[in-house]
């Protein structure tokens, strides 16, 4: 057996000759720094994305699709506010308007943990940190208000306080943020009637059944004008005290395309075509007064 002094001695020498013999290219390459190829290659370009399927986007939202967020409930045709957001992200990202595919998700089931048969779902959901622990969000594309619409003539119509609208009998959609605003912000006496459908809730109040429902302010536009004849809007009001509530576009939980749609997202933002698609298809929230 040689001793351990040689046997150092030989490998050494051996060591020598090796690097003697390696090309220049190969002390250059290792001196790069690591990753320096991956961090200049485009990940949000449209080949390189990580979709349901190649070259597709797959977006899902409910049904029916309620306007002024989508019109004539066919989310496809690049019309409402939420249609054409989705649209725009979409071309942001190098796809077409024939590169898009809709697919109906129910708004509970949205958010709900486990896989998503789409890419990311539009349905007004706002961002919140229970939803967050299931799901991811994009950054918010739009900053909510609830809207509280009653029947013209109604105990509860020239209601000018929150205060006012306690003993109020209100429905809200179930799962919904205004569900959480009507029970910590209004704090109504009579615990809220919870409909599974917003379409319910707006039958319910057509019928007297209830005295006033709660919706996003954008929704309570739309009702007012389409839906209940004789409604009017009681006012406007902030679900929390605090972050502004925002709508996000959602994401199956660890989905590796919410740095790309942000970007996008981003871009939308800073161009100032956000902002017009949302004038274009939002009511403004004049004649929606303040209620605190």
């Amino acid at each position: 057996m040689a001793r351990p002094s040689l046997l150092l001695a030989a490998f050494g020498a051996l060591a020598l000759a090796v690097a003697a013999c390696a090309p220049a290219s190969d002390t250059s390459t290792a001196a790069s720094p690591a990753g320096s190829a991956g961090a200049s290659a485009d990940t949000c370009a449209k080949d390189a994305l990580p979709v349901l399927t190649a070259g597709k986007l797959t977006i899902g939202t409910d049904k029916p699709a309620y306007e002024p967020w989508f019109k004539d409930d066919d989310p496809g045709n690049g019309q409402g506010f939420e249609s054409a957001v989705a649209y725009a992200v979409a071309d942001r990202m190098g796809f077409t308007k024939d590169q898009v595919t809709w697919t109906v998700v129910p708004f509970d089931s949205s958010f709900a943990p486990g896989p998503k048969k789409f890419d990311f779902d539009v349905n007004q959901i706002s961002i919140t940190p229970e939803r967050q622990k299931a799901v991811d969000f994009s950054d918010g594309y739009y900053t909510v208000k609830q809207g509280v619409v009653a029947l013209e003539g109604s105990k509860f119509a020239k209601a000018a306080s929150l205060a006012e609208l306690k003993s109020a009998k209100i429905g809200v959609q179930a799962a919904t943020t205004a569900l959480q605003a009507v029970r910590q912000v209004i704090q109504p006496t009579t615990d809220p009637s919870v409909f599974n459908q917003q379409v319910d809730a707006i039958s319910a109040l057509k019928n007297k059944q209830i005295d006033a429902i709660v919706v996003d302010l954008p929704t309570a536009f739309y009702v007012t004008a389409a839906q209940i004849k004789g409604s009017t809007i009681v006012g406007q009001f902030a679900a929390t005290g605090g972050t502004p509530e925002e709508f996000g576009l959602l994401f199956q939980k660890g989905s590796a395309l919410v740095s790309c749609v942000d970007k996008a997202l981003g871009e939308l933002k800073s161009s100032g075509d956000l902002a017009k698609i949302e004038s274009q298809w939002l009511t403004s929230s004049a004649g929606a007064p303040e209620l605190k």
